[in-house]
C-alpha cells in the first residue's frame, strides 16, 4: 500500500473517492504504441494557417496601409488587418483601426463606405452583427 501512495505522489495525482478506468491504458512514454495520423493534422493546420497568416503571391495587398510603412512591414499590417476582421466584433476592429492609426500604420477614410469595403473584401462577415449600418455606428476616422 505505501508503494501505491508514492506513486501517485510522484505522478502528481490525488484520487479521492472510486476510480474506474474502462479503456486501455498506455505508458505516455511508450511511443512505439502511438499512432499519430500526421496527413489529418497536418492538412487541418495548413488550411487554418493559410488562411490566416500567409498571403497568396496574385492577394492584393489592404489599400489603408500607411506610406510611411514599407517593405515586409507592408505585408505585416496586411496580414494582422486580415485576421483582426475575420476573429473580433465589429467594436474590437473598430477599435484596433484607430490604435493602428495613432501608431502610424494605416489610414482610414473618411467614407466609412469605403472602410467597409475593404474590410470586407480582407474578409469580414458582411452578415447579421457586421452590417454596413452597423459599422457606421462604431467607425471614427479621427
Amino acid at each position: 500500500m505505501g508503494d501505491a501512495k508514492n506513486v501517485k505522489e510522484m505522478l502528481g495525482v490525488t484520487f479521492q473517492g472510486s476510480v474506474t478506468f474502462n479503456g486501455p491504458m498506455f505508458d505516455i512514454h511508450d511511443n512505439q504504441h502511438v499512432h499519430i495520423d500526421r496527413a489529418m493534422c497536418e492538412t487541418d493546420s495548413i488550411d487554418r494557417d493559410k488562411s490566416m497568416c500567409e498571403t497568396d503571391s496574385t492577394e492584393e495587398i489592404f489599400h489603408f496601409v500607411h506610406p510611411a510603412v514599407d517593405g515586409d512591414d507592408e505585408w505585416q499590417v496586411h496580414r494582422e488587418v486580415r485576421r483582426l476582421v475575420m476573429r473580433q466584433g465589429l467594436q474590437e476592429i473598430c477599435r484596433h483601426l484607430l490604435q493602428m492609426k495613432k501608431e502610424r500604420r494605416v489610414l482610414l477614410p473618411q467614407s466609412p463606405s469605403s472602410a467597409y469595403a475593404e474590410l470586407v473584401r480582407m474578409g469580414m462577415p458582411s452578415g447579421e452583427g457586421f452590417a454596413e449600418k452597423t459599422f457606421r455606428k462604431y467607425y471614427r476616422c479621427q
